[in-house]
């Protein structure tokens, strides 16, 4: 049984410089009972995820901290990657593990989100922390991306929920909410060309008629000259890992494409990997797993 405490796994839009890396997770590892337990950069996304633990007032003051190590040091206006993103900052999501109650997750990413706020980087929440229907959904909030960032915060529509309504200059903005477990789990595709990675992404996800609680993005990743069928599985007991390998992989084989290897990205419960074996996915790091990492 998990332990009641917070687990924050930020996405941060920098995942080729080392030393800016090995900096952000200073700034969590430095904070005195958050307890950092994942790092994960991808040079390709050109992204960063983060994971670490502890009581909702550790986990808050170490999201402050390396809120401040990333908006000091990168400049969206000077980033690229395949990933979509909408800042520096991109995703904080916080996620109540063991006993630890909805509402003390809730009052945690609401009081970063204001803090956030008052630095002058505009913020959305999402998932359960949403203040509107139409913002529960990361992609929809996400949509655009930074570089239609202005024009989305000048719809009223699209206000956003602290801070300014326009982005700020290096930052962009940030989204922040609590959301359950999830399982970010990408299969790669032995073609360089990611259109048939796109067309599966579509046929998969739950948006296009696919697996339910699936999202699925195809991407290209053209330092290793592959391409990306990218997923969150938002509900792992709806949809299984091995669900959405056997789906990508009978659409790869389809289209005449092999599969070139699977990876978890991030911490997951260990009952997500049940019935998973080497054909599906090859490892996973002790790290990974959220009941070998408790506070």
């Amino acid at each position: 049984m998990l332990r009641g405490d917070l687990l924050c796994e930020p996405n941060v839009s920098e995942g080729r410089d080392s030393e800016a890396i090995a900096s952000f997770a200073g700034a969590i590892e430095g904070t005195p009972g958050a307890r950092l337990v994942h790092v994960s950069a991808d040079p390709d996304h050109n992204r960063l995820v983060l994971a670490y633990r502890g009581d909702p007032e550790a986990v808050v003051d170490a999201s402050r901290n390396l809120a401040k190590a990333v908006f000091a040091r990168l400049d969206m206006r000077a980033h690229a990657g395949q990933h979509p993103r909408l800042g520096s900052l991109d995703v904080v999501p916080f996620v109540p593990l063991g006993g630890l109650a909805q509402t003390a997750a809730l009052v945690a990413c609401r009081g970063f989100g204001e803090w956030v706020g008052s630095r002058g980087v505009p913020v959305y929440y999402y998932e359960s922390a949403a203040t509107r229907p139409e913002r529960v959904a990361l992609p929809d909030v996400r949509k655009g991306g930074f570089e239609t960032l202005s024009d989305r915060l000048a719809d009223p529509r699209w206000a956003p929920d602290e801070g300014p309504s326009t982005p700020h200059a290096s930052a962009g903005a940030v989204i922040t909410g609590v959301r359950g477990p999830l399982v970010r789990f990408n299969v790669n595709l032995g073609a360089a060309d990611p259109t048939i990675a796109r067309r599966i992404a579509r046929a998969i996800r739950e948006s296009g008629g696919g697996l339910p609680r699936v999202r699925a993005l195809g991407l290209e990743l053209p330092r290793r000259g592959l391409s990306q069928v990218s997923t969150n599985l938002l509900d792992y007991r709806v949809t299984s890992i091995t669900d959405v390998f056997d789906r990508v992989s009978a659409e790869a084989a389809r289209a005449g494409v092999a599969i070139a290897g699977s990876e978890i990205i991030g911490p997951l419960p260990r009952d997500a990997l049940a019935g998973v074996d080497a054909r599906v996915l090859a490892s996973v790091s002790p790290d990974q797993i959220l009941e070998e990492n408790p506070e």
